[in-house]
């Protein structure tokens, strides 16, 4: 699974980006998931960021997913039209205590 920083603005993107791609090259899974639930700074390059990395998986023929997506964030991919693309997965649940 890849994470995404805290902060993702348009100053951090490119870094991060080269990253993600990175790793996306490298990953063995069959499945490229990117979790973004540390994201608390961000503005509409996190969505770039994600597209493209969406972009270079499905290249690689690897289906992506992406879990925790801020709400802030789900707004803005909503706005875009772009929501859809980003095939959010549902937190896993937690472990139920005996």
């Amino acid at each position: 699974m890849l994470v995404l920083p805290a902060e993702l603005t348009h100053s951090q993107a490119n870094t991060c980006l080269g990253m993600l791609r990175e790793a996306v090259r490298a990953a063995r899974a069959e499945q490229v998931l990117v979790d973004a639930s540390a994201l608390t700074r961000f503005d509409s390059s996190a969505l770039a960021v994600l597209l493209e990395c969406r972009r270079d998986a499905l290249h690689d023929g690897k289906p992506f997913a992406v879990r925790g997506l801020p709400a802030r964030l789900k707004e803005l991919a909503q706005v875009y039209g772009v929501r859809e693309l980003l095939n959010e997965l549902p937190e896993p649940a937690s472990p139920v205590a005996a």
